[in-house]
């Protein structure tokens, strides 16, 4: 599950717990009702950390619900659920009004690497944990909303293919090389405190919240328009 902490502007989001914070429906529901609550308290300055407790960041959608059905059919079905749940998580990051930063300070796999890149800012542990997506290992392809947001979130195509047809597992020296991270930190602690600092230094922008996530949007055209995602025109009170 996930905890929500308000610490001045910044709302500091926390996936709890020794797990692998494995993304099933259950968790998932835990991070929407987050965001949403974030996104009812939100003024203007405010800025959203995301961190999570032990070794993981995320290590992916929660197969092991998904095997649980029991059966092939149950399990694809249980899968294809979980991807289509998990597509207004994203949605949800992407038009949330505040700049958002990801404290990766353990392995963010699959969809955990999803769920990290859907935030405008990456910071990563060096010392621990990589950014991999395992789908070719594992035999999966990819759905529209993801491919889109790789090609949103990843600038060079060189990496993207790595990422995507290499399977390569980064660590987060080589991801700032990729531009995939912001910067590398030398443990777990420094990278939530940077990530802290950095939610900090927008926040003090005092910028407008929903003028921020609008132009976010306009970034991203093509997977925010496979999210369901529609622009509206905000004038600021400040003109």
């Amino acid at each position: 599950m996930c905890t929500l902490e308000k610490h001045g502007n910044i709302f500091l989001l926390t996936l709890t717990g020794n797990d692998e914070h494995r993304l099933n429906p259950k968790l998932i529901d835990s991070i929407r009702s987050a965001l949403s609550q974030a996104r009812s308290e939100a003024t203007r300055g405010s800025a959203l950390v995301t961190k999570a407790e032990h070794k993981f960041f995320s290590n992916g959608f929660d197969l092991a619900w998904a095997q649980a059905a029991g059966s092939a059919s149950g399990f694809r079905d249980r899968l294809h659920h979980m991807v289509d749940y998990f597509k207004p998580l994203i949605a949800d990051l992407l038009c949330l009004p505040m700049p958002t930063v990801a404290a990766v300070s353990g392995h963010a796999s699959a969809a955990g690497f999803l769920l990290a890149l859907s935030h405008d800012y990456v910071l990563m542990r060096k010392d621990r944990g990589v950014l991999y997506m395992s789908e070719l290992d594992i035999g999966l392809t990819l759905p529209d909303y993801v491919s889109a947001l790789m090609r949103s979130k990843i600038g060079s195509p060189t990496a993207r293919r790595d990422v995507l047809l290499r399977a390569t597992k980064l660590r987060a020296e080589d991801a700032m090389k990729m531009e995939i991270v912001d910067s590398a930190h030398d443990s777990a602690e420094a990278t939530i405190d940077a990530a802290v600092r950095m939610g900090e230094q927008l926040a003090g922008k005092k910028w407008d919240g929903e003028v921020y996530a609008e132009i976010r949007k306009a970034l991203y055209p093509e997977v925010c328009g496979l999210l369901g995602l529609i622009d509206k025109v905000i004038i600021s009170s400040k003109l």
